[in-house]
């Protein structure tokens, strides 16, 4: 059922004033003028890393080491991002090089 011009506006303001009120929340509880919270500077510190652990064991989750190819492309991408990120330490490098050989790898060597 399509909908009209005045429903969506109407959906794309209520959107739109959920996305400002999202984004602004952490401006109004803490402004510059006070101490940011301990917890909060602990979070910003342990996330970022525990985010990245938990994409490497989802991306992970079902390889079968016991059926071709035993999980090579992903142990040689795996490889190439440290090396890379180790070398560059630059993220976006290391994301998107580790992406590409693993693309090139399950495209042409493993297939």
């Amino acid at each position: 059922m399509p909908l009209s011009t005045s429903q969506s506006l109407i959906i794309f303001g209520i959107i739109s004033l959920i996305t400002f009120i999202i984004r602004a929340t952490p401006f109004i509880l803490f402004p510059d003028n006070k101490e940011t919270p301990k917890y909060i500077k602990y979070l910003g510190k342990v996330l970022p890393s525990t985010i990245i652990a938990m994409l490497v064991v989802y991306c992970l989750k079902d390889v079968n080491v016991l059926a071709y190819p035993n999980g090579l492309p992903e142990l040689i991408s795996i490889g190439a991002i440290v090396i890379l990120h180790i070398w560059k330490r630059s993220t976006l490098l290391s994301i998107g090089g580790g992406t590409l050989i693993y693309m090139a790898l399950v495209q042409t060597v493993f297939i």
